[in-house]
């Protein structure tokens, strides 16, 4: 059986702790044992890390102490996966670089808030995390970030004449690394277009 560890906390804006239960339902249904976290603590035993097929961070802003960061890069960068969405993954940590480079991205702004209707089209459709998947539209922050050229882009938005991905995966060492800007709430994660491109990218990164 696949392990997985999600570790939810921070801003309480974005529902970490609503969201986490989501993404357990959906890891367990999918054959995971998985344990929720509400400390960052987690990340500092090394060997336990290791021991992981997934981590998901679903812990927006606040701070990290060396001694949880640098395990936690270590244990993807030796084969642990690691799968997040919106400011859970890619708005954590804002002083802690090394982080984001993993995550291959980092939230910029999101204009006019949580009540934006976007379209996230779907780009690669070869991909096993996209295959099959349509476009679809949702309403809520729609987020502009700057990311890592070296990611490869799943799914897009538009800000005007500017194409925004949404959704991606890259490799940190040996680690497999997925993220979806979709998420800001538990009502945003559990549409089911969201979910179901998230559950699928969650199960990639844990694959080896």
């Amino acid at each position: 059986m696949k392990k997985a560890l999600i570790v939810a906390g921070g801003w309480k804006g974005h529902e970490p702790d609503e969201v986490a239960a989501i993404f357990k339902e959906g890891l367990e249904k999918r054959g995971f044992e998985v344990e929720v976290s509400n400390t960052l603590d987690a990340y500092r035993d090394l060997e336990r890390l290791k021991s992981l097929n997934l981590t998901v961070p679903e812990w927006t802003m606040g701070t990290i102490e060396k001694e949880q960061l640098v395990p936690l890069l270590q244990a993807v960068e030796g084969g642990t996966g690691i799968a997040g969405v919106h400011g859970g993954m890619a708005d954590s940590f804002r002083d802690a670089p090394p982080y984001q480079f993993m995550v291959g991205g980092q939230w910029v702004a999101h204009p006019g808030g949580a009540g934006v209707t976007y379209e996230v089209n779907i780009k690669d459709h070869e991909h096993p995390i996209t295959k099959g998947l349509k476009d679809f539209t949702v309403t809520s922050e729609q987020y502009y970030m700057h990311v890592d050229p070296a990611i490869h882009v799943l799914a897009t938005t538009n800000f005007g004449d500017v194409v925004m991905p949404v959704a991606w995966t890259k490799t940190y060492g040996k680690g497999r690394v997925f993220y979806c800007s979709v998420g800001h709430n538990a009502e945003a994660t559990a549409k089911p277009e969201a979910l179901e491109l998230i559950m699928r990218g969650m199960v990639w990164a844990a694959s080896d």
